[in-house]
């Protein structure tokens, strides 16, 4: 959960609105992919709930990672627009808000405020993944692991409510598509 409020607590209200209004929600049973290895990923997810197994190959691939309520998915692919080198499919029934990349790109070049922010965002995210991946690779300091630099503490509390938000919102929608 925490690695959301990484990403949430840098934009401000108004990015949040513009991409509750922006995305939609979507469900995935279990067993059903998100991102297959290879293909273009046209879109940004933050996991709302259930669970996703990251896997090195669809069928019989090795797992990577088990994610879980607040992580952000396809970011990689977004930033370097590259089709990504792992598939993500539902270990249990999840729910996955869903944002183009063509809407964001759309309001990158338009706000330049929201642009600093959601690559800071990104950022932040990012460095924060890398340095769990070396802890478990054990080369982290352990009693570090669940350290969070006090600018962005700062903001955990409000990126919390963020979150709450979109689930607030979209627990209200229906489904409106279908994986």
């Amino acid at each position: 959960m925490k690695r959301v409020l990484f990403f949430l607590g840098q934009l401000d209200d108004r990015d949040l609105e513009w991409m509750i209004q922006n995305g939609q929600k979507i469900e995935l049973k279990t067993g059903q992919t998100l991102i297959q290895k290879g293909n273009y990923v046209d879109s940004l997810y933050i996991l709302l709930s259930g669970q996703l197994s990251v896997c090195s190959n669809e069928i019989d691939g090795e797992e990577v990672a088990l994610l879980g309520a607040g992580e952000v998915i396809g970011e990689m692919s977004f930033l370097e627009s590259r089709p990504p080198s792992v598939s993500v499919i539902s270990k249990k029934t999840a729910v996955v808000y869903k944002i183009s990349r063509n809407v964001i790109e759309l309001r990158l070049s338009s706000n330049p405020d929201f642009k600093a922010n959601f690559y800071y965002s990104l950022a932040l995210f990012l460095s924060n993944r890398l340095r769990k991946t070396t802890d478990r690779l054990g080369y982290g300091i352990p009693e570090e692991e669940d350290l969070i630099d006090t600018k962005v503490l700062d903001v955990v509390s409000q990126a919390g409510a963020r979150f709450g938000q979109i689930l607030n919102k979209f627990s209200e929608v229906k489904l409106s598509v279908n994986y």
